[in-house]
C-alpha cells in the first residue's frame, strides 16, 4: 500500500502566514467570493501559479510563497489542491466552470 513521505516544514513562519491567506480564502463564509472571482476571470481553480500571480490571496501572499523554500513550497501546493476538493459540493455546481476540465 503506497504510503505519502512525510517532509517537515522547513520555514514555519513563512509557512503558517501563507496558510493563514489560504485559509481564509477557503473559509465557508468566503469561498464564494473566491469562485466567483476565478470564474469572472476565466482560470480553472486548480491552477495555483496564475491565481496567486493575480492576487487573489492577498497582495504579499506572491512574496511570501517565493520566499518560501521549494519543498514548503510543494507541501502548500498539495493543501491547496485539497482545500480546491474540500469546497462543498452545492458550490462545486454552482461554480462548475471554475471546476470543468476544458
Amino acid at each position: 500500500m503506497f504510503e505519502q513521505a512525510a517532509i517537515a516544514v522547513q520555514d514555519e513562519q513563512g509557512y503558517r502566514n501563507f496558510h493563514a491567506l489560504l485559509d481564509a480564502a477557503f473559509d465557508l463564509r468566503q469561498v464564494e467570493v473566491f469562485l466567483s472571482r476565478v470564474v469572472r476571470s476565466g482560470l480553472s481553480v486548480r491552477n495555483f501559479e496564475t491565481i496567486l500571480g493575480r492576487g487573489f490571496f492577498g497582495k504579499e501572499a506572491a512574496a511570501l510563497y517565493s520566499a518560501l523554500p521549494i519543498s514548503d513550497q510543494a507541501l502548500t501546493r498539495e493543501r491547496y489542491l485539497r482545500l480546491v476538493e474540500a469546497v462543498p459540493a452545492e458550490l462545486r455546481q454552482r461554480y462548475f466552470k471554475a471546476y470543468a476540465y476544458y
